[in-house]
């Protein structure tokens, strides 16, 4: 594994861990745990095909075309990416509008499935 993808695998574990501690004291935090948990993680596959990229929607547009729909992740597994990027934007920004514990314990679900499902393409 190169430098670059492990510094962000290891930022994805971290993000995960910190997303399961706070889903039921802060679900908005935990949403943004959640997704940052996934971003991390397919960022570091991105990085160790030397892929870097600048902008969270560069890595969601990356992520549909060159992992779901050529199908080295599943359908689901690009859902819970779209799914955690819309949550983190409540949760980060939403106002009045707050994450549930639900949706943070399904965001914490979501994100552990996302990094599990992408282990295996970690060198």
């Amino acid at each position: 594994m190169n430098r670059e993808a492990a510094a962000l695998w290891d930022r994805a574990q971290t993000a995960l861990e910190s997303a399961r501690t706070l889903a039921a004291s802060d679900p908005d935090g935990a949403a943004s745990r959640a997704y940052y948990a996934a971003f991390y993680a397919v960022s570091a596959v991105f990085a160790e095909e030397d892929r870097l990229f600048t902008k969270h929607t560069a890595v969601a547009a990356a992520v549909h075309r060159d992992l779901v729909r050529a199908g080295r992740v599943s359908a689901e597994a690009g859902r819970s990416y779209t799914w955690l990027m819309r949550l983190r934007q409540t949760g980060d920004y939403g106002q009045e509008f707050r994450v549930t514990a639900e949706e943070a314990e399904e965001a914490v679900r979501r994100a552990d499935s996302l990094v599990s499902e992408v282990a295996g393409m970690i060198g």
